[in-house]
């Protein structure tokens, strides 16, 4: 039985996300992300899911300065589509609720319902362990904003379901363990997942993303981080739609070397079906 780490306490959607991914095996909660990598990197468990972004909030904050420090592999993603229900202990009614906690994200993402329903928001650090304190505290005015799995495992009701914003609410996943895994290419589509820091000179940056340009490659996802501390350092995290062992990604890393004080390759996986489909 494989065990898999996620942050959050127990019906929390990275939880979700572990049970769609890898069904009936051990999923162990984690206080941090941080967390979460160590225990795949000292072996004592075999993967973590963890999430990246969100298509409404953005990107998950550390997440990405993280990623290279923790001596792991990306070897998958996945999309998982966040539903928000409101929940209360047992007889509660939704007319009676004067205050719903939960992770600020989840929150803000619920805002129109809370306002339409005159119901003050409580930032909690969890939406699951939101759930644990309402229970313990059996009062019918207190709900709290989490997933139908988290009403499950802490004995709520469900007093509204999907009170989301957009209908669209969706967090990306990346699956991490310690063995670098790379796909058969086998002409599906690819992600590729690179950190690199250009070096002092004008116009690195553009000559490295040149490099990706003149050979066909898509560019899904650039971003850049500020590095200790300094205004005139950064680091670069890239995702790329091309396999590792593609001529024209070779020749990209060419350029991408050339223009480089350091860079690393953090993982190459296959794109999920996610990606093909139309926002609605």
């Amino acid at each position: 039985m494989l065990k898999i780490a996620y942050q959050g306490a127990p019906g929390a959607y990275s939880h979700i996300a572990c049970r769609q991914l890898f069904p009936n095996q051990e999923y162990v909660p984690c206080d941090t992300f941080e967390i979460a990598m160590d225990l795949v990197k000292n072996g004592t468990v075999d993967k973590a899911v963890i999430p990246v972004e969100n298509s409404n909030a953005g990107r998950v904050t550390d997440v990405h300065f993280l990623l290279p420090k923790a001596g792991l592999h990306i070897v998958g993603e996945h999309f998982l589509r966040v539903e928000h229900q409101l929940l209360g202990v047992k007889g509660a009614k939704l007319e009676e609720i004067v205050s719903a906690a939960s992770h600020p994200q989840a929150l803000a993402q619920c805002s129109k319902f809370l306002h339409k329903h005159n119901i003050r928001a409580l930032n909690r650090i969890d939406t699951a362990k939101s759930c644990e304190k309402i229970a313990q505290e059996q009062d019918k005015s207190k709900a709290a904003i989490a997933s139908k799995l988290a009403a499950e495992i802490y004995g709520l009701q469900i007093l509204a379901s999907n009170i989301e914003n957009a209908d669209n609410n969706t967090t990306r996943f990346l699956i991490m363990q310690s063995e670098s895994e790379t796909p058969v290419d086998d002409g599906g589509k690819f992600i590729t997942s690179i950190v690199f820091v250009t070096k002092h000179i004008p116009a690195a940056l553009y000559k490295v993303l040149g490099g990706f340009a003149t050979n066909g490659i898509n560019i899904s996802k650039l971003e850049s981080y500020l590095l200790n501390g300094h205004f005139f350092s950064a680091q670069f995290y890239i995702e790329v739609e091309q396999h590792i062992n593609s001529k024209s990604l070779r020749y990209a890393l060419e350029e991408l070397k050339f223009f480089s004080e350091e860079y690393q390759i953090l993982g190459c996986y296959k794109a999920h079906s996610y990606r093909g489909q139309k926002a609605g």
